[in-house]
């Protein structure tokens, strides 16, 4: 039995091409992203070219340190906010089965009984069956969005383990540069306080100044402020590593006495240097996702169909009532939204400015990509210069002060000056130092630019 007219349901069914007609002057024209972005690429210029480039396959191969990839490896297992990201993803991915859910039937089953006093009582079961036609593809392109939601998030993920490894290397270079420039000002101060105590012998045998003797003795406290302070941010950047690796307590390590080897990562054309990076890529995928939601939200402008089958059956015990001689009915609805205040095509056009304000932020993402780039590049060949220059003044220094060392020796100079040109040196020392931690360091923010990918 069917609480339906076949015929009266085939007409209506009918009219189906006439909606299909007037579906395509409701969907809108929506931009070509696809062609904005290839233009936006294309207008970025070709990288400055450095020597020395080496083809890497992953950011962690820039370092040359065993005990960093076993900093990374507890970084990528414990680290809250990368846990936090993973999780989101697996949110995404549960989402994306509800959407797929939408296009499959809905089946229910329920049980009723009913008790009277002029009758006995009386048992009911029925099984519903629904399902919405996805007439317009409104629910595939759900779903579609759902699918880039996973791989924005996805993206985003891995922008973050590589953003991490990037934070984890720095760091660790960070804690050798201080404790070679701790080694360095206590050298400093080992040579201060010999002149303090030479100034000091001198006095007694009225021989010095008192000015020259507070003049060493400023020089020596002076040197100690800057090894506490060295010391301090060397304790600062332990608790900073401890943070990343995701561990309440300080994790074990060793640092090496010099700095590992990082290499400089190859440079490829811009066109490709973008596509590879995740942040990107995650900022595409999300114009793709609203773009196909805004699809969805004009396309609730238009009439659903849906169908309806239910089976029940009425019986005087549980066991009759179990479809022994049910009773079937199909239902079909065809609806339309007539009025709703305008809620729907606001919902539609806000949809549509979401996109716009999708493709903004890509276009945001892309400055800031093409800025690191180009300001990573730009760096190395100012320090390759610093250095060299600092390195010269160096070679320089040394051999000034092999000459000074002779000529005290020789009673030629006094042991102020000979003390005076060792500090000169230790200046220098210093700025070397500094300027090959600074390339170092540069070389991890131009690998995690170029959209290297941390190893897993």
């Amino acid at each position: 039995m069917s609480n339906i007219n076949p015929d009266r349901y085939l007409k209506k069914l009918a009219y189906l091409p006439l909606l299909m007609l007037s579906a395509c002057s409701i969907t809108p024209e929506q931009p070509d992203y696809v062609e904005l972005i290839s233009v936006e690429q294309q207008r970025v210029n070709e990288w400055q070219n450095l020597s020395q480039q080496t083809h890497v396959a992953y950011l962690n191969d820039l370092v040359d340190s065993d005990m960093f990839d076993e900093l990374l490896k507890i970084a990528m297992q414990s680290n809250p906010d990368l846990q936090q990201m993973l999780l989101t993803l697996q949110i995404r991915q549960s989402q994306r089965i509800q959407a797929s859910g939408e296009k499959r039937p809905f089946i229910s089953a329920g049980a009723s009984a009913q008790n009277s006093s002029d009758s006995d009582t009386r048992f009911g079961a029925d099984l519903s069956i629904s399902w919405q036609a996805d007439l317009w593809g409104k629910l595939a392109d759900n779903e579609r969005a759902a699918d880039l939601d996973i791989t924005e998030q996805s993206l985003l993920y891995q922008s973050a383990r590589d953003t991490l490894a990037a934070e984890v290397m720095q760091v660790w270079l960070t804690l050798i540069a201080q404790q070679r420039a701790l080694d360095i000002e206590q050298q400093r101060q080992a040579s201060l306080q010999q002149t303090e105590f030479f100034i000091l012998q001198r006095y007694r045998q009225g021989l010095g100044t008192l000015e020259d003797l507070d003049s060493a003795r400023s020089a020596v406290a002076s040197s100690s402020a800057d090894i506490e302070a060295l010391t301090q941010s060397f304790r600062q950047q332990t608790i900073q590593l401890k943070t990343l690796v995701g561990q309440v307590n300080n994790p074990e390590f060793t640092l090496p006495a010099d700095y590992p080897d990082v290499v400089i990562p190859a440079i490829d054309l811009p066109e490709q240097t973008l596509n590879r990076r995740p942040d990107l890529r995650a900022a595409y995928a999300a114009i793709q996702a609203s773009s196909a939601r805004t699809e969805v939200a004009y396309k609730d402008l238009l009439p659903s169909l849906s169908l309806q089958a239910v089976l029940e059956d009425v019986g005087s015990s549980p066991r009759a009532s179990l479809f022994t001689a049910p009773v079937w009915s199909l239902l079909g609805q065809l609806t339309a939204p007539l009025y709703q205040g305008g809620q729907l095509r606001a919902e539609a056009e806000i949809r549509e400015l979401e996109t716009a304000i999708s493709y903004q932020q890509y276009r945001d993402t892309l400055l800031n990509a093409v800025t690191e780039i180009e300001q990573a590049l730009s760096q190395e060949q100012a320090l390759v210069k610093q250095q060299q220059h600092i390195e010269t003044a160096l070679a320089s220094a040394e051999n000034n002060l092999r000459q000074y060392q002779a000529n005290y020796r020789s009673g030629l100079l006094t042991i102020l000056d000979l003390l005076t040109v060792q500090q000169q040196t230790y200046n220098l020392q210093a700025q070397l130092d500094d300027l090959i931690y600074l390339r170092l360091l540069n070389r991890i923010s131009l690998g995690l630019a170029l959209g290297l990918e941390a190893k897993a």
